[in-house]
């Protein structure tokens, strides 16, 4: 697990002022809440992401952090070793592609590989999704932006019936509101006939800005506008190798470095204790958490 080159980056993005990503990285060092061991191409994806505003990066990475900590289902126990996360590998296969759109964007594909619904835990393999884009991220360093690509073949109403509500929530909530990346587009492919209940799920929880970039596919050559054939593994035409063989390469370089997983874990998330002010809670980033009814799809 190795960091992205710093000075590759600073680079590559000529316009980003190093002095300023320094001095956020200062404050960063004295907020008693936060790990003294984050790092400064830790602090370069909340700088950048939010397109150089030091508020608007202090504010979001706060955010980040304090979801991190209080998101028990997609970002605590991150060990590659728990049963849970080896069920999601085995269900699902989450590819960062290599190379990039002609516009420099990075793409990521997420698709199903045991079709079984009894077997599907949203919330695991929302966790293993997580990991996956969390190394990727470390790894890849700051990006002119990033597709996130779902791929629907094979989902039946049975894996739908598995998605809570809150779970739903507490996830496009991370997507819009946390993530530190310049999210350019979200794409579904292989669409279900039943796609208006996925989007049921999601509609009460995304922002304009999101459902302006929400792209559902019905034609797989309308999806290649966005994602050249040429980057594409062989399930979708493209020269590269099938996603269920990608995956078992970078399943196994995050099994690898566990270690160090866990201990990215550690170093983003926050001490409430030491919070300056109230400490902080789920409730205080989504509200009273009732019972959310799971979406009634028979």
């Amino acid at each position: 697990m190795k960091e992205a080159d710093l000075e590759k980056q600073y680079a590559q993005f000529p316009e980003i002022k190093r002095s300023e990503v320094q001095k956020f990285v200062d404050w960063i060092h004295v907020q008693p809440h936060i790990s003294a061991h984050f790092s400064e191409a830790e602090a370069l994806h909340f700088f950048y992401a939010c397109r150089y505003s030091m508020e608007v990066a202090k504010q979001v990475l706060d955010i980040n952090l304090t979801a991190r900590t209080h998101l028990d289902e997609f970002f605590v126990n991150l060990d590659c070793e728990r049963t849970e996360i080896r069920k999601a590998m085995k269900t699902v296969s989450v590819v960062p592609l290599p190379g990039a759109t002609p516009e420099g964007y990075r793409v990521i594909i997420g698709k199903l590989d045991d079709l079984n619904a009894s077997n599907f835990n949203y919330a695991d393999c929302m966790k293993l999704y997580c990991m996956i884009f969390d190394y990727w991220m470390y790894e890849d360093g700051i990006q002119p932006g990033h597709v996130i690509v779902i791929d629907l073949k094979g989902c039946s109403l049975g894996h739908v019936a598995r998605i809570g509500l809150l779970q739903m929530k507490k996830f496009l909530f991370y997507l819009q509101e946390a993530a530190a990346i310049r999210l350019i587009g979200f794409h579904f492919i292989n669409i279900v006939p039943f796609m208006d209940k996925i989007m049921a799920l999601m509609n009460p929880f995304m922002k304009k800005e999101l459902t302006n970039i929400l792209y559902l596919h019905n034609d797989i050559n309308e999806f290649y506008k966005f994602v050249p054939l040429e980057m594409l593994p062989k399930d979708y035409g493209g020269p590269l190798e099938e996603a269920s063989v990608a995956k078992e390469i970078y399943y196994k370089k995050m099994l690898d470095d566990r270690k160090q997983m866990l201990e990215f874990e550690t170093r983003h998330q926050v001490n409430e204790k030491l919070r300056p002010g109230k400490p902080k809670n789920a409730s205080d980033l989504f509200g009273i958490e009732g019972n959310f009814k799971k979406l009634d799809i028979d």
